[in-house]
């Protein structure tokens, strides 16, 4: 799964913040997600509160179900330290 396909957005609103990891590509989704208070660093996987998928995906679930572990892989993810510059640097120098 390639996970730069993925895009977190989070919301700050009067009742906390909310989290959305968005599938950029096709099939397009977004997924809405809690961390999770009972994992060790109190954010895991998420909790899934809601998805919104297109009417295409109605009946057939199981077959995008490697794309919901995505996004809750990548949300994860998300929440790590970031990488230091000289691992990420494009240029190659």
């Amino acid at each position: 799964m390639n996970l730069s396909q993925f895009l977190r957005i989070e919301r700050e609103g009067p009742d906390g913040s909310r989290h959305y990891v968005v599938h950029t590509h096709d099939p397009k989704f977004t997924l809405e997600l809690a961390p999770d208070g009972s994992a060790l660093d109190q954010i895991g996987r998420g909790v899934i509160k809601r998805v919104q998928v297109p009417n295409s995906w109605a009946g057939d679930y199981s077959k995008y179900g490697k794309y919901l572990a995505g996004a809750q892989e990548f949300f994860a993810q998300s929440f790590a330290p970031p990488a230091p510059k000289s691992e990420v640097r494009r240029s190659g120098l």
